[in-house]
């Protein structure tokens, strides 16, 4: 079995240098390299960043001017039996963007890039909130109605912003299915790890792959994706409506009272952060461009905004205006980057393992960031008595992040197959590959004891095709969010019709608002 993954993972080998061609372009050219300051950014940064500014400076700040507004929404009840909530679509947005990059994304880039990458993290969340907004009024805006559910996002308003082709919409939503199918493995794996880090903290003892804890361990992973993913919309956001924020409250009251009992690091994670991040090095050269890159590369800093791997759950909410539906998910990267990932950031630059400095061998644990930032947990927590406790405490939270994007993956490749056909048979073909082949193959290479980097990176290349494909949409389809914007600041929020900035729509009707 093991030569049969290896030559799998060989197969894929040809996708390596392409996928790293596109995120790092033009960056792999000496002449552009050589460009000061400039030649430091790919052009998926420039363009991921430019674009939130673009859209920041256009709605004049809605993150900031909305984000109370968006708040009120999120606990109001939706308008009709029909769709889910505009809370329910923000909790099913979160699982996929709290997942597992919210722990290795920041311990690496802070690991790599220095203190300095937490600035930089949040100005590009800022910014990204309001790319958020933009992508989500237009998946509120050509969303469709399948029974009693939405569907939409970046296949549906790729077509209509795009001239109206069906073709456009079918290989956006091929791209996206790709990335989504090929992205699970991976979490299991991140699954995987969570699950076999928490018994061997209970345990005290380190268990083998071949063990039956493990094989238990992957029954119990592919047992309850299925059952979970084979009830569709409804039974995935039930379960995220629970799972999502207890992970999020745990994870957030754990590293609360670690910050306090380490108040006196405060200082110097302030100082750190800031002084890091305005050092000519770190602005232009580490880690603005490695926070940021590894992030959007790897989903490290996991906020999604302009990947349009989030414009599905905005499109299946019940609002009364489409941009209601974009202040909400502006928070979801508030949520994500401004408090979960620091949360991280907190906990790595103040135990301050990856200095040296707290006498830890940083060259023998630097390669695991599971490990540098279980190291850094233990380093903060008073005594050892309580070390095993929140290692596996965390670790299991760990675990709900990955568990939570995955079957957010199989759902958000569902919707968008919605755009290709509607037929049962082809539905549930998407989730009977994700629940029964995809995870049980992420499954398959735990226990054989392979990572196979070659497959995983298929959805590295396949996300920087839906940036490039999305991004130019939301270019090209500004004007249609800015008159839906200018609609809400007109009519103080009232009932959308989409005739009334001049654009047909199979929901936003006079009709059907009446």
């Amino acid at each position: 079995m093991q030569a049969f993954f290896e030559g799998i993972n060989k197969f894929f080998e040809f996708i390596v240098p392409i996928a790293d061609f596109l995120w790092d372009f033009p960056t792999n050219y000496h002449w552009y390299a050589s460009i000061p300051i400039l030649g430091k950014f790919t052009f998926a940064i420039l363009l991921l960043v430019g674009t939130g500014i673009f859209f920041t400076i256009k709605t004049r700040f809605v993150q900031i001017t909305h984000f109370k507004k968006g708040l009120n929404i999120l606990i109001k009840k939706k308008s009709s039996g029909t769709g889910t909530s505009p809370l329910t679509a923000f909790l099913l947005s979160s699982a996929m963007r709290v997942g597992p990059g919210n722990i290795m994304g920041v311990t690496g880039a802070i690991s790599i890039g220095g203190p300095g990458a937490m600035f930089w993290m949040w100005v590009s969340a800022f910014f990204g909130m309001a790319t958020a907004f933009a992508e989500a009024v237009l998946s509120q805006i050509f969303k469709e109605k399948e029974g009693n559910e939405y569907v939409g996002g970046l296949p549906f308003y790729g077509m209509k912003v795009l001239g109206n082709k069906r073709w456009v919409g079918v290989i956006l939503s091929v791209i996206f299915i790709i990335y989504a199918l090929f992205s699970i493995p991976g979490q299991t794996f991140h699954l995987f790890t969570a699950l076999g880090s928490v018994a061997d903290t209970l345990a005290g003892t380190t268990f083998d792959r071949q063990s039956s804890v493990y094989y238990g361990i992957g029954i119990f992973l592919i047992v309850s994706v299925a059952l979970t993913v084979l009830g569709g919309l409804k039974r995935v956001t039930k379960v995220t409506d629970i799972m999502v924020p207890i992970m999020a409250v745990i994870y957030t009251v754990i590293i609360l009272i670690l910050i306090l009992l380490n108040i006196n690091l405060i200082p110097y994670f302030l100082k750190a952060v800031f002084a890091g991040a305005f050092k000519p090095d770190a602005m232009f050269g580490g880690a603005f461009g490695i926070a940021l890159a590894q992030g959007i590369k790897r989903g490290l800093m996991s906020n999604e905004a302009g990947q349009g791997t989030i414009t599905m759950a905005a499109a299946v909410a019940d609002n009364d205006h489409p941009c209601e539906q974009g202040f909400v998910q502006a928070l979801g990267v508030f949520l994500d980057t401004m408090i979960i990932c620091s949360m991280t950031g907190f906990v790595i630059v103040m135990a301050h393992v990856w200095t040296g400095d707290s006498g830890v061998a940083w060259d023998s644990i630097k390669a695991s960031k599971l490990t540098v930032y279980l190291t850094s947990i233990q380093y903060l927590v008073p005594g050892t008595a309580l070390d095993s406790i929140i290692k596996a405490i965390l670790s299991l939270c760990y675990g709900l992040f990955a568990f939570t994007t995955l079957i957010g993956l199989v759902l958000f490749a569902e919707i968008s197959g919605n755009f290709i056909s509607r037929g049962k048979k082809f539905i549930m073909g998407i989730r009977l590959a994700g629940a029964l082949f995809f995870v049980p193959f992420g499954v398959l290479t735990v226990l054989a004891g392979l990572e196979l980097g070659n497959l995983w990176y298929i959805s590295d290349f396949v996300n920087i095709m839906v940036v490039y494909a999305n991004v130019p949409i939301l270019l090209v389809g500004s004007g249609i969010i800015f008159k839906a914007w200018n609609n809400y600041l007109s009519t103080n929020g009232g009932r959308f019709v989409s005739n009334e900035i001049k654009i047909d729509t199979p929901i936003w009707t006079k009709e059907l608002n009446l």
